[in-house]
Order: structure tokens, then sequence, then C-alpha cells
């Protein structure tokens, strides 16, 4: 680590949450002589670069700032440097400096501080609302708000797999939702087809999702964190409300995949180019029934081999009577191949805007997962 990085960081740390980016920009001034410093987060439906201080909005594809933001590297153009912004995979959004020298050395120094940058604000997230409120294009709902909340992040990265997420109407999502988290040895990921309206549908999916992770922090099996969720929503509701849920569990070293299906959201898989659908075993949805027996199914993942979780708002939305599953959406997951499992799933939400002619009406809740394979 450089000294002016290892400078950067200090001040980052040190710095009051709401004041980070203008003590790193007094720092960048005075190390690098740097004069104008910008952060643009990506907004709630990955569709707009939103600056932090009074500005425009960047919503052109082309742009350097897309540019940096899709391939996660600098770009220069005319003296202006744009930095990815993030961490282990979860894009922040892009910082914006000038006048920066075309250097491998001085770039490489302030795309590291970038990240740390990227750090920071999930650091001190939890205690300003500077940063979520400036990342609005529009005010999220009550119930939107809730989801977000929930949710553990929108994308991750480790050596042996990708994993990203997204929720749609961004702004507007009511119950579906997904959670995921890893040990380094083994990923669980609950994806959440919700069911109901507005804040009711939100509460019903945060006491599912809370359920499922106080059972698997507890250490249960996969089958017994469906049973507690389960017994939890049927205890409140008494069965006249309960939603379905995709659980999955991957051996990070083997690829072997444990699941859940309590009446889950579609499973799909990418193959050498070839899109099956994984054929499971439907169970009851959580909180239909008291004391549900749920029992588990087992696959082996190869080495490349991709996996989406699709709800019924992807699969049912339909346009002129014909619905995209049943059209446009194996061809366009083949379409996914090379692109990183955000991208895939943001280029899939934007083809079912255009499929729709429009913005969505049912929640819509895709997940991508790669499986890299065993790392040395």
């Amino acid at each position: 680590m450089s000294e002016p990085d290892d400078r950067a960081r200090r001040v980052l740390v040190e710095a009051p949450a709401d004041l980070l980016l203008d003590r790193l920009a007094a720092e960048l001034e005075r190390t690098f002589g740097i004069t104008e410093s910008e952060l643009f987060q990506v907004d709630y439906r990955l569709s707009v670069l939103l600056p932090l201080s009074d500005g425009d909005p960047i919503t052109e594809a082309g742009h350097p700032a897309w540019r940096c933001f899709d391939h996660q590297e600098p770009i220069l153009t005319d003296g202006v440097g744009w930095f990815p912004v993030g961490m282990r995979g979860e894009r922040r959004g892009v910082l914006r400096l000038a006048p920066v020298a075309d250097d491998p050395g001085t770039v490489g120094e302030l795309a590291a501080i970038a990240t740390a940058l990227g750090h920071e604000l999930v650091a001190v997230s939890p205690g300003t609302d500077v940063y979520r409120a400036s990342r609005r294009a529009r005010r999220l709902t009550l119930a939107a708000e809730m989801q977000w909340e929930l949710l553990p992040g929108r994308s991750r990265i480790r050596p042996s797999f990708s994993l990203a997420g997204q929720l749609e109407p961004a702004y507007a999502v009511r119950g579906d939702s997904f959670d995921w988290s890893d040990d380094g040895h083994r990923l669980w990921l609950a994806t959440i087809n919700g069911s109901g309206e507005g804040v009711a549908a939100a509460m019903l999916t945060s006491l599912a999702t809370y359920a499922l992770r106080n059972a698997r922090r507890g250490g249960l099996g996969l089958a017994d964190q469906a049973a507690l969720a389960d017994q939890a929503i049927y205890a409140l509701h008494r069965g006249e409300q309960h939603l379905s849920a995709l659980l999955m569990e991957l051996d990070l070293a083997s690829g072997k995949l444990t699941v859940v299906d309590a009446g889950s959201p579609r499973l799909v898989r990418l193959r050498d180019g070839e899109i099956s659908e994984q054929v499971l075993e439907k169970q009851f949805p959580l909180g239909m029934f008291e004391s549900t027996d749920y029992q588990e199914q087992t696959f082996e993942l190869r080495r490349g081999d991709r996996l989406f979780v699709l709800s019924d708002g992807v699969i049912d939305a339909t346009s002129q009577n014909v619905r995209y599953g049943e059209t446009a959406l194996d061809r366009f997951l083949r379409r996914t191949g090379r692109m990183e499992p955000l991208d895939a799933v943001r280029s899939l939400l934007g083809d079912l805007r255009a499929f729709v002619a429009g913005d969505l009406i049912d929640d819509a809740v895709v997940v991508c997962l790669d499986w890299t394979g065993p790392q040395p």
C-alpha cells in the first residue's frame, strides 16, 4: 500500500459518516492535485447513476461512467477519471475525479482509494440516510423501503461463485425478495415469491426471512429451516396467509446443491449454452398448513453452471396475451452466458420491461448464481 493510498484510507475511516466524500476530496486535492470529486451512486432500478451533490444524473448507456460501472475498471477520458466504487462484488456506483494524469501508478492508487470508499459507504450507511436518500430517482413506497432494507446486498463475488439479484418494480416492490449468506464452504440462498399487497406483503416476507435466518444461524439443515419458517408464519396467520420460497444450499467445494421447494419460483440451469428447467418436488408453501414435513433434494452442478431463480412475476408477465415465460425467456437466458450475474439480471429485467412495453405491475425477482468450481 502506497503512502497516499494509506493516508486516504485513514481519512475515510476518521471522517464523519456524512462527510466521506468531502474529506476524501480534500485529501485527493492535497495529494494528487485533483480539484473535482463526485460520487455517482446507482439507483435502485440499476438504470441511472445519481450524483451525491447537485448535478445531472447519468442515464446514457455509452457514457464513460456506465462503461466504468459495467466493466468494473477505471475509465479515463480527456483528463477525467471514472473509478468503480464497491466491495466484494457489490457495485455501489462510480467516483468521478479530475484532473487525473494518464499514469498507471496514479490510476492504480485512485482505483484502490475508490474501493476503500465503497467499503466505508457500506460501513457508515446504517448510521446515516445521506447515501440511501441520494440514490433514489423517485420516492420508494413504504413496502419497497422495507424490502430493500431486508436484502443482504445485490451482488456478491468470491473465487468459487458469483451471485446477483434484483427486485422489480424497484420503487414499489411488495413481497418478492431474496436472501443469501456464505461461510467460505457453503452458500445459502433463499428466494421468496411473496403474496398479498403493500405493507402486509412486505411484513409477511420479513417474517419468513428472519425465521429462515434464525434457523440458518442456529445451524439447522435446509428442511428444518423451511419448517421453522413455516411454523412461524402459520402460528401468526393460521393458514390464511402463506408464501412460496425456494431454499438452496451449495457446497462450494463439490458443487452439490441441496434444495427445498416450498411452492417455489422457477429454477433454470444454463449449461454449455443450453437451457433446462430443474425439476423440483413441489411442496406446500410456507405457512399454508401446520407442521409441514419438508424434504430435501440434491443435484450435482458442473463447473461453470449458471442457475436462474425466477418468480411468477417474470414467468407470467404478459404482452398481447402472450406470456414472457412461454416465448422470450429461454431465448434471452441463452444470451446471458458471457455476462456477469448482475449484468445478466439487469439485462433480463430490461428485456422484460421492453416485452410488456412499460413498468412491471406484478412483483418480479430474478437471482443469478454462477458456480465457478472449487478453488485451490
